[in-house]
């Protein structure tokens, strides 16, 4: 079996990080998370992850913020931005980062994060393999 992409969770609720792990593990992902922007800019500088889920209201460095500075680091790194907090500016704004995908929590339907998931990745190899040739 091919190895899975890795999947970094970034967000400040620990019940939130412990949930998407279990989900994605489930599925055999490769999963890190971090508890705050900070510290997922910090880990994207030193390895590579497929795909973030980012939650946008955090301490700190916000959600887009972070999007704003990884798609600098790297415009190949797939981004889902996810909120409680839904709002037409947080949607335009995630959009203007060049976010993939945005979720709103709580998650009724986890097979449909899971899609968007899935989505998000084959997004992430057209990138690379576009990059390859």
């Amino acid at each position: 079996m091919a190895t899975r992409e890795k999947i970094l969770i970034v967000d400040d609720e620990e019940g939130m990080r412990e949930f998407l792990t279990y989900m994605l593990e489930g599925e055999s992902f490769q999963v890190s998370t971090a508890a705050s922007g900070l510290e997922a800019l910090e880990k994207i500088r030193q390895e590579e992850f497929a795909l973030v889920l980012a939650d946008v209201k955090m301490p700190g460095i916000d959600g887009l913020e972070m999007l704003r500075r990884i798609k600098e680091m790297d415009e190949q790194t797939v981004v889902i931005v996810m909120t409680a907090y839904a709002s037409l500016d947080t949607a335009i704004k995630a959009i203007k980062f060049d976010a993939y995908d945005y979720l709103i929590k709580p998650f009724p339907d986890t097979d449909k994060v899971l899609r968007i998931i899935e989505r998000g990745l084959v997004r992430h190899r057209e990138l690379t393999a576009g990059e390859a040739s």
